[in-house]
């Protein structure tokens, strides 16, 4: 669920010590509000108590991180948290046989019919935030039986068995029963999604008040013919592997997809069967850079996960440290390396696998970065600051010059408008995030999405259908890498991270947050790097957020200069800060929720953290 931010505007401006305001915080900082988790064996963490429970329950029949990722998987989509089992799920995963961190792309794709002409014609100008027309392809049912045939150990009917207990009936908790309550309005449009949501139905309080039992019999059904896929296949002397991806297949081109389809069609979706059959989960080479020593791992262009890369490559330019955690001179860095990396994402991300190619190689160039960041003034925001050009770092032309120039013509004068509730909603628009590592080496850091709530329900699947249709454009000259065509993933918000010191697992870290995770992700790799601070202190330390990026929701709007810090910020940084250009808000808690694994090396200790807001949680052994 998208989180929601109360914000004051501040309008005030001074200069900063940084060096004095960095002592003073760091000493606020020693205690935090949640313990951190230690594990020596395993550690499970992810956005609800019950769902982190089901990853120890794998732990404890002897799965590896793998398995209790995939559980924990399992039982956030049963449980609704910001998605559903027709969402999106990607990962990173590092295999401890090979030494090689795996990158897993289980997107769905725009369906048969999905054009920008057919949007264009029903007056829209993005596709729409929600409903059948919002919807891509499944891609979590794909993502998990294919992280489990690989690299788990586990039989998928050991690792449904939470979820499917949960779907047999589990008492919901307060944040998903009231988000259903808030969208019953929208819910009584689709008759699947209102059948599950609204056992109270004529009542005042139609959805299950927090507490109660929350059945899912469609859900069940659709589980169980899963288990029931697998077994067969056992029973006729397949392997294990071989028995999951019959689970697989009967999703995409049994009776199952046979259902969605034709549930998604009933309520004028455009997803086919053959759209279904036509998938495919994609195994990928992550992308990387190195910061400091630390080789920091992404997923590739169709996420925008590289702007988080982008931007540690322009602060290298930088001496962080010597300005003082969250001085005004640091927030200011911060945010002008994250506008410019952000530019880039909004021009030039798209599906690698449909031309045009991204020229990614050159965006995260060290040499690109450098002239990136000598684009940073620093005193004064950068309100029109736009995409550059990085195919003279490829060795190429760009083909786009047009468009860039255009682009940023558009961007020239930037128009302040008010960070209003629908805005931010959309703008930090939620999902869960899972971690899990085992003793024997493995780490999986997995951000799956899409189907959350208002969903609708693609007929008596008890699946809910993605929303992701909306993170395209329909114009070229908004994104000629990600405009909309049937059979292309759209550029997603949705961003694992993991990084490597030396070789092995430093830190697995994840976040739920829409277009804020990268910016959440970055001050928390930069608070152990650069800071020192411990995990569970680096996920709950206050961070900043800019919206001067566009947004990937809604109608993708950007407010240039508007940044959020925390109200535990000095009045002197915030006079600072406004002298320097920026449209101030204030939220208690700025950071995440942020869910994290950091590797203690000195001890072979797993250290958790969990961010101090939502319902994140963890377990650790």
């Amino acid at each position: 669920m998208a989180r929601t931010r109360n914000l004051l505007l501040i309008l005030t401006g001074i200069l900063v010590t940084t060096g004095v305001y960095s002592q003073t915080f760091n000493a606020r900082i020693q205690g935090t509000q949640k313990p951190p988790l230690h594990g020596r064996h395993w550690m499970a963490v992810t956005g609800k108590p019950l769902a982190a429970t089901a990853g120890a329950m794998v732990f404890q029949r002897g799965g590896n991180a793998v398995d209790a990722a995939c559980a924990m998987l399992a039982a956030t989509c049963t449980m609704w948290d910001v998605l559903s089992w027709g969402g999106e799920t990607q990962a990173l995963i590092y295999n401890p046989k090979t030494d090689k961190v795996i990158a897993l792309n289980a997107l769905g794709v725009a369906p048969t019919g999905a054009t920008p002409a057919f949007y264009k014609g029903k007056g829209m100008d993005f596709p729409p935030e929600y409903g059948p027309l919002a919807a891509v392809t499944p891609g979590t049912p794909g993502g998990l039986c294919t992280m489990l045939a690989e690299w788990g150990t586990l039989s998928l009917r050991d690792v449904l068995a939470p979820a499917m207990q949960m779907a047999e009936g589990y008492p919901i908790e307060a944040q998903a029963a009231n988000s259903i309550e808030r969208n019953k309005e929208t819910i009584k449009q689709w008759p699947y999604s209102r059948a599950v949501f609204l056992p109270h139905a004529g009542q005042e309080r139609e959805a299950p008040a927090a507490g109660e039992i929350f059945k899912q019999d469609d859900l069940l059904q659709t589980l169980r013919k899963l288990v029931e896929a697998e077994q067969q296949a056992l029973k006729k002397g397949k392997s294990r592997k071989e028995a999951i991806y019959a689970a697989y297949d009967r999703f995409y081109k049994g009776d199952i997809a046979a259902e969605f389809a034709r549930g998604s069609q009933e309520q004028g979706g455009l997803i086919t069967q053959s759209d279904l059959a036509n998938w495919k989960v994609k195994i990928e080479e992550p992308v990387s850079v190195r910061y400091k020593g630390i080789d920091v791992y992404k997923l590739s262009s169709w996420t925008q996960g590289p702007a988080m890369l982008q931007t540690l490559n322009i602060l290298e330019n930088f001496d962080l440290k010597a300005m003082g955690y969250n001085s005004a001179r640091y927030m200011h860095t911060l945010y002008q390396a994250m506008n410019l990396a952000f530019a880039d994402r909004d021009f030039y991300y798209g599906d690698p696998a449909v031309a045009p190619d991204e020229p990614l190689k050159g965006l995260l160039s060290k040499e690109y970065a450098k002239m990136r960041a000598k684009e940073i003034n620093p005193d004064r925001n950068h309100a029109t600051a736009g995409p550059g050009d990085p195919y003279p770092f490829e060795q190429k032309i760009n083909p786009y010059q047009t468009l860039l120039r255009q682009w940023n013509q558009a961007s020239s004068t930037p128009v302040p408008s008010p960070l209003d509730e629908t805005y931010l909603a959309d703008f930090h628009r939620g999902t869960t995030s899972i971690e899990a590592s085992d003793e024997s080496g493995w780490v999986v850091s997995v951000t799956p999405s899409g189907g959350w709530i208002p969903a609708c329900i693609a007929g008596k699947t008890g699946v809910g259908m993605s929303q992701r249709m909306q993170s395209f454009v329909l114009d070229e000259r908004q994104n000629p890498f990600n405009v909309l065509e049937p059979g292309k993933r759209p550029r997603v918000t949705l961003t694992p991270g993991l990084a490597m010191k030396d070789g092995k697992p430093f830190l697995s870290f994840a976040v739920q947050g829409g277009d804020s995770q990268d910016q959440d992700l970055l001050q928390c790799f930069l608070n152990v790097v650069e800071f020192g601070m411990t995990i569970q202190e680096a996920v709950e330390a206050p961070n900043i957020v800019s919206y001067q990026m566009r947004s990937s929701f809604g109608n993708h709007d950007r407010k240039p200069g508007a940044i959020t810090v925390n109200t535990q910020t000095p009045d002197y940084v915030l006079r600072e800060l406004k002298k320097m250009g920026y449209s101030i808000g204030v939220d208690e808690r700025t950071a995440g929720p942020i869910n994290a694994i950091y590797f203690d090396r000195e001890h072979g200790t797993f250290w958790g953290g969990s961010g101090n807001h939502g319902e994140d949680y963890g377990i650790g052994w």
